[in-house]
């Protein structure tokens, strides 16, 4: 991994070099994701940036189950089944900080992140986004500036000292945040602020100087990306779409600021001109993962539908049926998000943009219903006239023979179709 973290270093100095240079970044936890991001670079011959959040991936286990080292292995068991050089990943943690405690007092929240970070570090992750924006108990919602840069560097002191430990690849670093914080908008969009120059500026400023109190000036010349809000977000059925002329002054500022790029967060459903814009801005690290895992619902679901013509069985629960049983046991991780009538959140929990069933497919219901569809469907080939009916965005990839006509191929291809946007966009 150490080869591919090189080349993400120096991102920056390539931009400034005149070379179009950007990557997406995969923050998805869904083994068919991995894989798909993972055959799209072997096929690409290029590098794949995968990200897991502090509340999904953290030393307790998050909500996925896993460690660092555990996600680590998850994903290099992919990269190895398709013959995907480890050479070519690069495994970030975003949001690294507080958050999964913050209903902890600082100091006790702040142990537990500081851990979290060791074992991210300790694991071989390289790209550490450090984000401790998020107040404590008894902080209100977010403690000042100066006392967020100044828990980002303690938390890279950490980080710093499990990569000396254990002999690995110094990590490069981001710094600063976005609103809303991970895990998606509560609210409604009625206005969407991007950040000025002088936030932007502020913020590298302080964590330069808190980094400096620390003698870790070396590791801060590390860090290549500030987390800034360019313009863009999505809700549950809209996507705000990025406008240059709305972040060209914050874009201005990388004049000044020639070691970074900007990472922007929430470009999902992004149409692939502002993608473009976005990396032609210097917004060179594009998060996405929602609509990775919408378009997996998507061939799912469309899946369920062929399965019903082919396979009829009426002791087979429809996957639709089946998910919204699941959810419905447990609706921790939707109900905040979804509102409205009861019919509409019975849309928003399958179909909206926020994606909020992401959080289900390992749920042992949901694993043992999609087990029982892919088994129905087998290794047949599905007749091109249903997957015109039930999976049209995939009928002329198949048509063409570049995808073949088998349940999980599609499945791949469908998220591959959201890849190929990004390494459009990119470059």
């Amino acid at each position: 991994m150490s080869q591919a973290t090189d080349r993400l270093a120096i991102i920056a100095t390539r931009r400034a070099a005149g070379e179009r240079s950007g990557i997406a970044s995969i923050c998805s936890a869904h083994p068919l994701v991995i894989e798909a991001a993972l055959r799209h670079g072997k096929a690409r011959d290029a590098d794949v940036l995968i990200e897991a959040t502090c509340n999904q991936v953290n030393h307790e286990g998050g909500y996925t189950g896993m460690t660092p080292a555990d996600f680590r292995r998850f994903v290099e068991t992919i990269a190895g089944k398709i013959g995907f050089s480890l050479d070519r990943l690069v495994l970030g943690g975003d949001h690294l900080g507080p958050n999964p405690w913050k209903h902890l007092p600082a100091r006790e929240a702040m142990a537990k992140a500081s851990r979290m970070v060791d074992a991210y570090a300790e694991a071989g992750f390289t790209k550490i986004h450090l984000d401790a924006s998020m107040g404590c108990a008894g902080e209100g919602a977010a403690p000042s500036d100066a006392t967020i840069a100044a828990r980002a560097a303690e938390l890279a002191e950490v980080a710093e000292a499990a990569a000396e430990r254990t002999g690995g690849t110094k990590p490069v670093y981001v710094i600063g945040t976005e609103v809303p914080v991970p895990g998606g908008a509560l609210e409604a969009m009625d206005h969407l602020a991007v950040t000025t120059p002088e936030a932007a500026r502020e913020t590298v400023r302080l964590h330069r100087d808190a980094f400096s109190r620390r003698g870790l000036d070396q590791a801060f010349s590390r860090a290549l990306g500030v987390v800034v809000q360019p313009g863009v977000e999505f809700g549950n059925a809209e996507v705000i779409t990025y406008k240059p002329e709305r972040a060209r002054a914050l874009a201005g500022t990388l004049r000044d600021l020639p070691q970074f790029v900007f990472e922007a967060h929430s470009t999902d459903y992004q149409p692939v001109s502002a993608l473009t814009a976005l990396v032609d801005d210097g917004f060179a690290i594009l998060k996405v993962g929602p609509w990775l895992t919408f378009a997996l619902r998507e061939a799912f679901y469309g899946l369920s539908h062929i399965a019903d013509i082919l396979a009829p069985d009426p002791a087979r629960e429809s996957l639709p049926a089946a998910m919204e049983r699941v959810m419905l046991a447990a609706p921790g991780n939707w109900k905040n998000y979804y509102h409205g009538s009861e019919p509409e959140q019975r849309i928003e929990r399958h179909f909206s943009y926020s994606d909020r069933i992401r959080y289900y497919w390992p749920a042992p219901a949901a694993q043992h219903a999609t087990e029982a569809l892919m088994h129905a469907l087998g290794d047949r080939d599905i007749p091109l006239p249903l997957i015109s009916q039930y999976l049209g965005h995939l009928d002329g990839a198949v048509a063409n023979g570049s995808v073949a006509p088998k349940a999980g191929e599609l499945l791949i291809a469908s998220v591959t179709e959201v890849l190929d946007i990004y390494a459009s966009a990119t470059g």
